[in-house]
Formats: C-alpha cells, structure tokens, sequence
C-alpha cells in the first residue's frame, strides 16, 4: 500500500521547484524587457546628419530647410556672440553654482542639436563632450535625452525624427522665438509647416509670457518605470528666449558639498531674472552639462563625471 504520509513531501518539493521555475522564467521576463528598454540600442536613423542634409537638399519650396540651407550655404551671417559666466543661487548650505552661456545668433540655424554618435533612436548615449567634439561646437548643453523615451514631438535641425506627442513641449521658430506648447493639441507636420528649426520634449515650461509658471514645483515629467522624481533641489539645465535670435542657455551644479542645486521654482527665478521671456525644463541631474571650447565648466553630478546622454543643443 502506498504511504500518502510519504507522498505529500514529493509533491510539495514538485510544487515548490515549479514555482521557482516560474518565477525565474517571469524575472528572466523582465530583465530581457529592461534591456531591451533602457540599455540595448535601437537605431532609426545612421548618420543623422547626412539625413538632414539629404532632407534639405531634397526640398524645392523656400521651407525652413531650404532657408537653413542658403544660410550655411552664403556664409555671410556674423559669427554668433558667446559669453559664459558663473553665478551662485541662495547662500549657506543652500547656496547653488550655476553657469549661464549668453547667446546672441545672427540666424536661428546657429543654434543646432546634434545626437549621441549622429544617430537618432533609444538608449544611444554618449558624454556631452564628446558630442560637442564631434560636432566642433563653440558652446553645449545637454538636450532633453529624447532616447529615454519613445513619446514626444523632436524636430532637430528642421527634420521631423518623432511625432508622439505626450506632455509640454518647446518650439524654436525659423525666426529665432520660442514658445512652450501642449504637444498634444498639435503635430509635427503643422509645428514644421509653421516654421519650427528645434523642437524639445522634457519640461515643464519655467517662463511662459514673462511669467513665472505657477506649480512647477508639483510636475512630474514622467511617471513610467525607470523615471525618477525632478522634485526638490536638484542639478539643471534650461534654455530661455530673451528675445528673437537672444538665448540663455543655464546649467545648474547639485548634489554635492559646495553646490545644493536648485527648485524648479528656484530655476525659473534664474531665468527670470536674466531676462528670459520663455523659458523651458531641459534634463537634468546627472545629464547637466556644460560644454564651452571643448571644457566641461560645471561639475556634473556633483562628482564632475559626464552621464552619457542622447543629444547636445550646440553653437557652432
């Protein structure tokens, strides 16, 4: 006769093997999702800049594309103006470095956004230095790591790349103003059709009108898995309209002993006080970054190591 005493233990240790046998198949699941999300790269566009230039040359109307074009082409704009300097926010343990680059353009197409090895897709990174090199820009900040994510309006350089439009999103025009906008109530096509050069997707809006935009300090950017709070004070980078062709490009240090970083509230104050009429949320943390002739000025993530990142704004 058989033992059912003797059988349970068998069958329990059957039950138990398939549940980790299970479990390992759904974290095996997950961790191959995850790579593939966040760290395996997924290219749509190789050598970005030969596309763009493709796309302009295939242009007859006189567009944007083909206005930036007979720009670079003339060579007769004036060289645009850079002047970098250091400031400090607060003071005491809450005292925060910041650096603002002030850029006086001849012509909007000077101000241009280059990509992590010149390709446009996911999880392709790369230090903004490095970007900055290969490019040979004169000035550079961090963008708004477009790759991290797959929704947003980016139109870079003139060319639409991404047309998914999800949260607050920024406008460069043809004729050198900026504006903040709800991506969700237009499309890439009708921005590019009214003449927009940049697009950028990160945000919130800091400056909209010359107002300080109420409850910044409450915005969540993004709520999906692998993002992380922009509250509290922080390291920052944004960008700021003073007028048509006149830009604040500001970089904020954090997260270390001599620099507390800042508020977005705090951040849009900055902006304000330069003069700044729009102004606009890059990334920020450890992406903040500041590239002048080839230096890194600020100290990224307090430690002054780069984070790899998909994408620079430049000035040649």
């Amino acid at each position: 006769m058989t033992s059912t005493v003797a059988a349970r233990p068998h069958r329990l240790r059957r039950r138990i093997v398939a549940s980790a046998a299970t479990l390992l198949l759904v974290l095996a699941a997950i961790a191959t999702w995850a790579l593939d999300r966040y760290v395996i790269d997924h290219v749509e566009v190789e050598n970005a800049s030969a596309y763009e230039a493709q796309v302009a040359e295939s242009q007859t109307d006189a567009d944007l594309t083909t206005t930036a074009t007979g720009a670079s082409e003339t060579g007769d704009e004036a060289e645009p103006s850079i002047t970098v300097t250091e400031h400090t926010y607060g003071s005491g343990s809450d005292a925060a470095t910041y650096y603002v680059a002030d850029v006086v353009l001849s012509d909007i197409t000077q101000l241009r956004s280059a990509f992590a090895d010149d390709a446009f897709g996911e999880n392709i990174i790369e230090d903004p230095s490095d970007i900055a090199a290969d490019v040979g820009a004169a000035l550079a900040i961090n963008g708004d790591y477009y790759g991290f994510r797959t929704t947003g309006i980016e139109i870079r350089n003139g060319v639409i790349y991404r047309d998914e439009p999800a949260r607050e999103g920024a406008v460069i025009y043809a004729d050198g103003t900026m504006e903040v906008y709800d991506e969700t109530t237009t499309s890439a096509q009708e921005l590019l059709d009214a003449g927009a050069w940049q697009t950028l997707s990160f945000g919130p809006a800091l400056v909209d009108d010359g107002a300080i935009v109420e409850g910044i300090d409450e915005v969540e950017v993004d709520t999906n898995f692998g993002n992380h709070s922009i509250q509290g004070d922080q390291p920052r980078t944004a960008i700021g309209m003073i007028d048509a062709n006149h830009y604040v490009l500001v970089v904020v240090d954090g997260r270390s002993s001599t620099s507390a970083g800042v508020t977005l509230t705090e951040l849009a104050q900055v902006m304000a006080d330069l003069g700044a009429t729009e102004a606009y949320n890059l990334d920020g943390g450890g992406s903040s970054t500041m590239v002048s002739d080839g230096t890194v000025v600020n100290v990224p993530g307090g430690r002054g190591e780069e984070r790899g990142t998909s994408d620079i704004l430049w000035v040649g």
